[in-house]
């Protein structure tokens, strides 16, 4: 079977070229509301007249001479630079609204993401069902700004208001006749929006970060009575290729934990320090997703303690079996200093 050959004419690439480096130039000079007012007005008024060059008269006043300022002249000037004609001035100002409608689709993108997060308070940090949540969290944020995104174009085509407040329905009518009027001529606004709109979802996914499994079996052994200040991160002294995650000291007795959500090879590691170490107790804590009865076996075997996620504890028989492997749920000031006891 033959493919027809895809073809993208010359118009078409060029229009959305210039409409994707109008969306990333305002993103990149930070334009604040006040600003996007004067430069919505300056549009309106010049009707007839040169847009452009009635906006290049306001660049230096519009920023000022600050290094903010001075970074956002640069970015529109780029924008003005290849500004040719009237087609071009309306791209821009389409993209301008598009702009600051951007951060209102970026916080109902987050807001899934916000829900589904509220619910760790009532999960234990260390089980696979709080993993779950934080390992879907940037993927669920992703997915709904890419949803909502065309929902919001959808609508835009249809010319469909009710989504929004009474406020809005003019801009956005505006708006729809615009995205109407620009499709003619070949731009493509749902697919060039999300190329930023995806940009911008992915740094506020890093800005938004959570916490790591490290800093989750921090907090837990915080919580059972480990005081922070004595819990650090150090090499072992006798084998210094092997990095303990938490290393502190209990009734005068050293703990050395390796903290990782998978095992991966990073187990046997661990196995050869326990042949030379000094330590009194070592530990691997692990939500146990790849942990086999045979991995447990070689870890046990050379006297390292193993602490897995209560979900797969409970699925597994020959954990339950294995002495020396326990639930998370059992990490406790208790439980630690039964095992130096077993040591």
């Amino acid at each position: 079977m033959k493919i027809e050959k895809l073809d993208i004419s010359k118009e078409k690439f060029d229009i959305n070229l210039k409409f994707y480096f109008f969306l990333k130039y305002l993103v990149k000079a930070k334009i604040t509301d006040r600003q996007a007012k004067i430069i919505l007005e300056t549009f309106a008024l010049s009707k007839e007249l040169d847009f452009k060059l009635m906006l290049l008269a306001k660049v230096n006043s519009l920023f000022g001479s600050s290094k903010k300022g001075l970074q956002s002249q640069s970015f529109i000037g780029s924008i003005l630079d290849i500004m040719e004609n009237s087609t071009d001035s309306k791209l821009f100002i389409f993209s301008l609204k598009l702009y600051m409608i951007k951060d209102l689709l970026l916080q109902e993108a987050k807001t899934r993401d916000f829900l589904d997060i509220s619910k760790l308070e009532n999960l234990d940090p260390l089980s696979l069902e709080y993993d779950k949540v934080t390992l879907f969290s940037p993927y669920s944020t992703r997915v709904s700004g890419a949803l909502l995104s065309l929902m919001f174009f959808d609508r835009l085509e249809d010319n469909e208001t009710s989504f929004i407040s009474n406020d809005a329905e003019i801009l956005i009518k505006k708006l729809s006749i615009e995205a109407i009027e620009l499709q003619k001529k070949g731009v493509e606004p749902n697919q060039i929006f999300m190329l930023m709109f995806n940009e911008s979802i992915n740094q506020s996914i890093i800005s938004d970060s959570g916490l790591n499994y490290e800093d989750r079996i921090l907090s837990a052994l915080i919580d059972i009575g480990i005081p922070r200040n004595t819990i650090k991160k150090m090499h072992d002294e006798n084998d210094t290729s092997t990095e303990f995650d938490f290393f502190f000291e209990l009734a005068s007795k050293k703990y050395g934990i390796g903290a990782k959500r998978t095992l991966r090879e990073r187990y046997k590691q661990f196995i050869k320090t326990a042949q030379m170490t000094d330590i009194d107790v070592m530990i691997e804590i692990t939500l146990g997703l790849d942990l086999t009865e045979e991995k447990a076996k070689s870890i046990r075997k050379y006297g390292v303690y193993l602490f897995v996620s209560d979900e797969v504890y409970q699925m597994n028989a020959y954990l339950q079996k294995l002495e020396g492997v326990f639930s998370t749920k059992s990490l406790t000031i208790k439980t630690l200093s039964i095992l130096v006891k077993n040591t």
